[in-house]
């Protein structure tokens, strides 16, 4: 792994095309949750250490090769500016508009943040004419955006054909910590996997099946499984067409001995802004909606990660955004965060809403890592070979 760090490069007046994810939230124009920005800072400080002219290409949400005016990054880069306490130049042109000399022009030690680069149809497509143009801009290439190397898209996968190639500091660490997970694990390892919907999660659980002792399934997730092994779940989120899936899950777990764990009890109301009843699964009436775990299941989670050496975790347990729902997701946080500064287990979490839960309850430096990355970290968990990833070790 060609990392930018352990390189002997000569950076100085160096323009260095560096590609990151800040697809951060944004609610009426102002940003509400900073941790993508925040982890691209140590590179772009490394980078800054050696004299480099860095030219940020990123993008947020989906504007389909349109321009939107709400999507732009301008108040992303102020953001970063206020973050490092130093300028960033907002660069308002298209990055097909962007010319070799706007970015020549600008001083050593400087960084330029060019405007959402999915503003081009060439991006998405993975176009090679538009991943070459934007290879002109810079002289060496370097990606820090794990959470969309997943995608095969110009300025992530196409654009290492045409220039010197290299992993970022960020990419490296999240990279190093989900090996420990897939390949280098200190069992008895644990999976705890929420969320709403279970289709969408098969393969890294049925991936993850042959090679952890136990997986703990909540959230909507958890609510599938208890319809189709036959207990009520009353108006609680549930996919009705997953019977196979459910069986595949459960012969799997029998095959590979792995101990597949779900609630016993739950936390109920009649609607998502109500108060929450405690109560066994068996005692779920047709008009409760299933909100969060249990008791029961809070202690059961607790005596398996005592038990554990390494756990992973990608969904909270329930409605933690009402916090009459929220005690499943802080027991879990509490109960990871206090054996991971023991230095007793080695915890990885990942996924936005995961990582969201994670700040609320103000434990993001109690796991050993915590990605960012939503899909590009289940996949890379289910074994796939992630376009950037490849593309970077092709072309370095």
């Amino acid at each position: 792994m060609k990392i930018i760090s352990d390189q002997n490069l000569n950076l100085k007046g160096k323009k260095v095309l560096l590609r990151v994810d800040l697809n951060v939230p944004m609610k009426n124009g102002a940003i509400t949750e900073t941790s993508r920005i925040e982890k691209i800072i140590p590179t772009i400080k490394f980078l800054l250490e050696k004299q480099a002219k860095i030219i940020i290409l990123s993008h947020i949400g989906r504007p389909k090769g349109n321009v939107v005016k709400g999507m732009s990054l301008e108040p992303i880069s102020k953001k970063l500016s206020s973050l490092i306490n130093k300028e960033v130049i907002f660069n308002n042109k298209t990055v097909d508009q962007v010319k070799i000399s706007d970015v020549e022009n600008i001083k050593n030690c400087s960084i330029m943040m060019l405007e959402n680069i999915r503003f081009n149809k060439g991006e998405e497509t993975n176009d090679e004419r538009f991943a070459k143009d934007i290879s002109k801009l810079g002289d060496i290439f370097v990606n820090d955006a794990f959470s969309v190397s997943h995608r095969s898209h110009a300025s992530v996968e196409r654009v290492t054909k045409f220039i010197p190639s290299f992993y970022g500091l960020q990419i490296s660490e999240e990279i190093k910590a989900l090996k420990r997970i897939t390949s280098e694990i200190k069992k008895p390892i644990t999976l705890i996997i929420g969320g709403s919907k279970i289709s969408t999660k098969i393969r890294i659980i049925n991936n993850l099946i042959k090679k952890f002792n136990n997986i703990i399934i909540v959230g909507g997730m958890a609510n599938t499984l208890l319809k189709h092994t036959g207990s009520n779940i009353g108006k609680s989120i549930c996919e009705h067409d997953c019977a196979d899936l459910i069986k595949e899950i459960l012969k799997n777990s029998e095959k590979y001995n792995c101990s597949i764990t779900y609630p016993k009890d739950v936390v109920v109301s009649k609607s998502l802004e109500g108060s929450g009843k405690n109560k066994d699964i068996n005692d779920v009436e047709k008009d409760d909606i299933i909100l969060d775990i249990g008791m029961k299941t809070i202690d059961n989670i607790k005596k398996i990660i005592d038990d554990t050496n390494t756990v992973l975790w990608n969904g909270p347990a329930g409605y933690f955004e009402n916090p009459n729902f929220q005690n499943g997701t802080s027991k879990i946080l509490e109960i990871i965060s206090n054996k991971t500064k023991n230095d007793k287990i080695f915890s990885v979490a990942g996924g936005g809403e995961t990582v969201a839960a994670i700040k609320k309850f103000n434990k993001l430096n109690s796991f050993t890592f915590v990605s960012t990355a939503g899909g590009a970290f289940l996949e890379y968990l289910e074994g796939k070979t992630l376009p950037g990833i490849k593309a970077l070790n092709k072309n370095v």
